[in-house]
């Protein structure tokens, strides 16, 4: 494991102490935690703007999809 340091706001620290002390947790697993949650959606966000990118990417119509969704069996 390798250890960060990092310059944090007093305000956000508070906060961090707070959410470590509701949770039980030490501020370590908050941020852990906090950065964990952050690299998923970035990932997911850089896989979405991607193939958004990608002109061989099929696509449909915005009114193709909501028919095809509210359509009845």
């Amino acid at each position: 494991m390798t250890q960060i340091t990092a310059r944090i706001p007093e305000d956000t620290v508070n906060a961090l102490d707070r959410a470590a002390n509701t949770l039980n947790r030490t501020r370590a697993d908050i941020i852990r935690q906090a950065i964990e949650t952050y690299l998923e959606d970035f990932n997911d966000i850089a896989l979405a703007v991607e193939r958004l990118r990608d002109p061989a990417d099929e696509t449909i119509d915005w009114q193709e999809a909501r028919r095809a969704l509210l359509a009845e069996d």
